[in-house]
């Protein structure tokens, strides 16, 4: 897949924000621009609310290294930007060992997440299966300073996936079917995968399917996770639900009869710098976002090369949100 430029952040009118005053004597306006020569010629402190803001006013808003994340990043960023709010785009971060430390220093302030992974990434050992119970114990388990807002209605569902030969040779279409299969098998996805409790141990733990080895391919279940599918190097993968791949390669995700993958909806989760009038922009769109939604989309990037911004804006319009 080709590389997509990182989105533009378009001018818009600011609004609905308070700027901080910088309370100046009159008779020290000399010295006020000689401190502003000196920091490389910001903003007039003296301005009224309104003027342009300092950069630590913006809502920092991040995404993972995956494509589909970064749009859903952009809807929100496009949505706010035009309820009035300025925001600083940080995409393409990588996987939740390296961003959630950051929500948590909080040096991000909104991300795009999924209820049943990052459930399962807090708490490894939870119980929870279905939507409604996995959401509940998601917004308990929280940090301090983070919250969860609502969850949308579209889902991008990790998935054991095998390709139809496959499938149809060890007649598969439960994951409980692979203990049946009398032949190695390898499973490929990103290398944190290994060691997640719905990577090779648990698939021995929850469905008995021993012995499985593992091939770390860090393209999120993307074209070289496909690739290495078709040429046999790995016989099972986990690729996403809404990923179009999965119906354009004849691709077959197995049943998860035993949960062990989490429902897992697209959620927000922010910072306690998002405020009441960003969290209600949020969960408008939230709400209006489908799982087919989020496959049409995905496929403008994959097949289309679309950017991220150029699709999420066509959506957002689409829906009357911006």
């Amino acid at each position: 897949m080709t590389a997509r430029p990182q989105p533009h952040t378009p001018a818009r009118p600011l609004g609905r924000r308070t700027w901080r005053r910088t309370a100046i004597a009159a008779g020290a306006l000399a010295l006020s621009a000689a401190l502003l020569t000196a920091c490389g010629g910001g903003g007039d402190p003296l301005a009224e609310p309104g003027a342009e803001p300092t950069a630590g006013d913006a809502i920092v808003i991040g995404s993972q290294d995956y494509y589909s994340n970064e749009i859903i990043a952009e809807l929100y960023a496009q949505a706010l930007e035009a309820g009035g709010y300025e925001v600083d785009r940080q995409y393409r971060i990588g996987q939740r060992e390296v961003y959630l430390p950051e929500l948590e220093a909080g040096t991000i302030d909104l991300f795009p997440e999924y209820t049943g992974n990052l459930l399962q990434y807090w708490e490894p050992d939870t119980e929870a299966r279905l939507s409604d119970d996995v959401y509940a114990a998601l917004e308990q388990a929280a940090l301090d300073g983070l919250r969860v807002l609502e969850q949308s209605p579209a889902t991008d569902q990790d998935s054991y996936t095998v390709t139809r030969e496959f499938a149809e040779q060890w007649d598969l279409a439960q994951v409980d079917d692979l203990a049946g299969v009398d032949e190695p098998l390898t499973l490929g996805a990103n290398s944190e995968a290994e060691s997640r409790p719905y990577g090779p141990d648990g698939l021995a733990e929850v469905y008995g399917v021993e012995g499985v080895g593992f091939t770390p391919i860090e393209d999120g279940g993307g074209p070289l996770t496909v690739k290495a599918l078709r040429d046999g190097s790995i016989q099972l993968a986990i690729i996403y639900t809404a990923d179009p791949t999965v119906a354009e390669n004849d691709l077959v995700a197995l049943e998860d009869t035993k949960g062990l993958f989490l429902a897992s909806h697209v959620v927000p989760l922010a910072s306690d710098r998002v405020d009441e009038g960003a969290e209600q922009i949020i969960d408008e769109v939230s709400a209006a976002l489908t799982a087919d939604d989020l496959v049409a989309m995905n496929g403008r990037s994959v097949n289309d090369e679309l950017a991220a911004d150029r699709i999420a804006g066509d959506w957002l319009a689409e829906k009357g949100l911006v």
